[in-house]
């Protein structure tokens, strides 16, 4: 699952990715207005999470851009405007959670879990290939009605290549949804998650492939009888 950072303090920032990136959200860091705009024209993303003063205007200014493009999304500011009227005018803006800086990592962990708990957040039913099922909303995994633990990066490759069933993922995407795309990564890196993925659904029995388009990058289907 995508999440966008909009920070501008690169400190925090990090602290702040370090932390999601352990729970398996891909993260995604700009720190201006116009990053972000960009980011979004680009990406989708489960959820926003917006300073308020950057370097070129108030990041609540993006939030239009988001109902606009990405109506499911949801959008968290991060503020150290913490008087109740600015609380007030971010949550009328369309956020629909307001945290204040400085806050306990765990809290924000908290608030994005509940963020998309809510009714609307990514909503849609369960893909179901071969025996295997992923429900994208709780991003969990089942084989044959048995749930199946991955890590976290694996997880992230087999949502992209669930949400794509049949259709062919791209290298450069999976790897993006898998580190984000300002995270340094290795080129044999993704290579590598691929053979462990397979490997393990080969052994839970989950009647589904994952084929190499060479040069291009992967796709999932189910295992022909």
């Amino acid at each position: 699952m995508r999440i966008l950072l909009v920070e501008d303090q690169n400190e925090l920032a990090g602290e702040i990715r370090r932390r999601m990136r352990r729970d398996g959200f891909a993260v995604d860091h700009v720190g201006s207005v116009s990053d972000a705009l960009e980011a979004l024209r680009a990406h989708s993303y489960a959820i926003a999470m917006l300073d308020r003063r950057l370097p070129d205007g108030d990041g609540l200014t993006i939030v239009p851009e988001i109902r606009r493009r990405q109506p499911g999304s949801r959008v968290l500011v991060l503020s150290a405007l913490d008087a109740v009227d600015e609380r007030i005018n971010g949550l009328d803006a369309g956020a629909d959670d307001y945290l204040t800086k400085p806050f306990d990592l765990d809290e924000m962990m908290a608030r994005i879990r509940a963020a998309l708990r809510r009714p609307g957040a990514d909503s849609a039913p369960p893909i179901r290939v071969g025996a295997l099922e992923f429900d994208p909303g709780t991003r969990a995994v089942a084989i044959d009605g048995r749930p199946a633990v991955f890590h976290h990066r694996e997880l992230a490759l087999l949502e992209g290549l669930v949400r794509r069933a049949g259709r062919v993922a791209e290298r450069e995407a999976l790897a993006s949804e898998i580190w984000g795309f300002d995270e340094p990564v290795q080129s044999h890196a993704l290579t590598i998650i691929v053979s462990r993925v397979r490997a393990r659904l080969q052994k839970l029995e989950a009647r589904v492939d994952i084929h190499m388009v060479r040069g291009v990058g992967y796709f999932l289907c189910e295992t022909e009888e």
